[in-house]
């Protein structure tokens, strides 16, 4: 007799596990598929070169909700976040540097204006206050604007009531937020360029768009709505890599008793009559269930796991016109010391490092980086995010070396027509980024005992993100709530009865959030609950 499971959840990325353990805490016999031979999607650690271990593709984490940490009991299965302190932007001849201690901050904006440093606070309330009002929209099913049914409404009726509430000059900053670009947004507040091109700099990850495209001021809120131990806007290195938030989730998944099979890709879904009986695998082995809850991406789903002409023909058009376009690499350094800044010499302490090291001088220079992108080219002189792991968790690495992880923007995936391929632009858009960082941190090349260089075409095939894109899809404004991924189709379901998606395509989108795969699971319980 072939195995029957009540649910098989495609996928052992986070969002795929997190699902996982909420249907097996439901009662309901629970399989997970993955295709690597390792958990975690994009939030992995793996041993690159021996001895160091990488957060290979997403390296920190701000977004997890707190509501997943505590219902899941992940501390008790290992999760500990180890905080970054701070973003240190090194310039010519200077430096910017915030940290966590807030007078200390002050201090150093003082030091470039005193007009920013008054606006700093006011700001910083200011969003933490946006990000508040937005929040609870994070746990919320989107309704389906084509039904008139007025229960899933009402989530948004009472945010519209808060709404109302809101002072006036907040409903202004909401509305500035959907709308405006980053730079613009930011423009209003600051002067000092290194500010605010570094503040910019969230409106930009995961899309393809730059600092002053319109709609990136909300890839801004999305980002500030991270919290760890309840402060907005801090973001953490999870101990022994991202692997380690997939490790406590899986571990808290089997413990509700979830099974979890690696090294299982699936060929396709089975669909008979109309309806998802299961999963495929490219052995040739099915697996029947009463559900299919898949993790991978809407496309890499609904086109590539799904029997062509199963799904209806303008249903089908919507997921292709969904837009991907990875904008984004990464490059990982295993170092014999550490990074010697030339704006901040003979440094007797290394805490500039222990925080993020923000490439990004100011807006005409991000801006510039995405030009090189809108033609076709990855940017020669990027912007880079960089994290130094070791200082805060030196496991990571033998004793006395170091693992650097380099996010680097903007590497389109789409290269313009006469371009070499990325397999053969892979090792020149590593050099772009050392080159980079050689600028500011001259002794970089001195340090690199080896280098991993991912492209997103390594991305897509190596971690399963269609073109590469972190978040499966980008963050622009019409690819958000009810009509994320397909307008009409927000609610987790699919045309296929009995085939969910759990993913970073849905609802609220991207980052090591976990959210799509909560919301998913607890509405198929709910579901199973209201035909019982």
């Amino acid at each position: 007799m072939r195995e029957r499971y009540d649910a098989i959840v495609v996928g052992g990325g986070h969002n795929g596990l997190v699902c996982a353990a909420y249907l097996a805490k439901g009662g309901l016999r629970t399989l997970v598929v993955e295709r690597r031979h390792i958990l975690g999607g994009a939030a992995v650690t793996e041993e690159v070169f021996p001895g160091f271990r990488f957060s290979v593709a997403s390296y920190v984490v701000s977004l997890l909700r707190p509501e997943i940490i505590r219902e899941l009991e992940l501390p008790k299965h290992g999760l500990e976040i180890l905080p970054l302190d701070g973003t240190f932007t090194p310039l010519d001849g200077d430096y910017l540097w915030r940290v966590n201690d807030h007078g200390r901050t002050m201090r150093e904006l003082r030091r470039w204006s005193r007009t920013d440093a008054e606006a700093y606070e006011e700001y910083g309330q200011l969003m933490v206050d946006m990000a508040r009002f937005i929040k609870p929209i994070l746990s919320v099913v989107p309704p389906d604007p084509g039904r008139l049914d007025p229960r899933p409404w009402l989530p948004l009726v009472r945010l519209a009531r808060r709404f109302r509430d809101l002072p006036e000059r907040h409903q202004a900053t909401f509305l500035q937020l959907m709308t405006m670009s980053a730079a613009d947004f930011l423009d209003q507040w600051f002067e000092t360029d290194p500010l605010k091109a570094t503040m910019a700099a969230s409106g930009i990850i995961g899309t393809f768009q730059g600092v002053r495209s319109p709609g990136t001021a909300y890839v801004l809120l999305h980002h500030y709505m991270g919290e760890i131990d309840g402060a907005f806007r801090a973001w953490g290195i999870p101990k022994g890599g991202t692997g380690g938030v997939s490790g406590a989730i899986a571990s808290s998944a089997r413990a509700a008793g979830a099974q979890i099979r690696t090294e299982a890709p699936v060929a396709r879904v089975v669909v008979r009559h109309g309806r998802a009986a299961g999963v495929a695998l490219e052995s040739g082995e099915e697996i029947e269930a009463g559900a299919v809850l898949s993790s991978a991406d809407v496309r890499r789903t609904l086109i590539d796991l799904v029997e062509p002409g199963t799904l209806p023909p303008e249903f089908e058009d919507e997921v292709r016109r969904y837009k991907f376009r990875g904008s984004s690499g990464k490059v990982n350094l295993a170092l014999d010391g550490l990074p010697e800044f030339a704006c901040f010499p003979n440094a007797e302490t290394t805490e500039h490092l222990r925080g993020a090291v923000s490439f990004s001088p100011s807006v005409d220079y991000m801006e510039r980086a995405y030009d090189d992108a809108k033609y076709g080219r990855f940017s020669r002189r990027p912007y880079i995010d960089m994290v130094i792991p070791t200082l805060v968790d030196p496991a990571m690495a033998p004793p006395g070396k170091h693992v650097m992880s380099c996010f680097v923007q903007f590497a389109p995936y789409h290269l313009a027509d006469g371009e070499p391929n990325w397999d053969q632009q892979r090792e020149a858009f590593g050099d772009a980024v050392v080159d980079t960082i050689a600028e500011r941190a001259p002794n970089i090349r001195d340090l690199i005992l080896h280098r991993q260089v991912l492209t997103p075409l390594d991305v897509e095939r190596d971690l399963g993100l269609t073109e590469g894109n972190i978040f499966q899809g980008e963050l622009s404004l019409e690819q958000l709530f009810f009509s994320r991924p397909v307008p009409g189709w927000a609610r987790f379901r699919t045309p296929v009865d009995g085939l969910w998606l759990c993913g970073s395509s849905t609802h609220p989108g991207g980052g090591i959030m976990g959210a799509p795969g909560r919301i998913a699971a607890l509405e198929l319980l709910r579901e199973r609950r209201r035909a019982a």
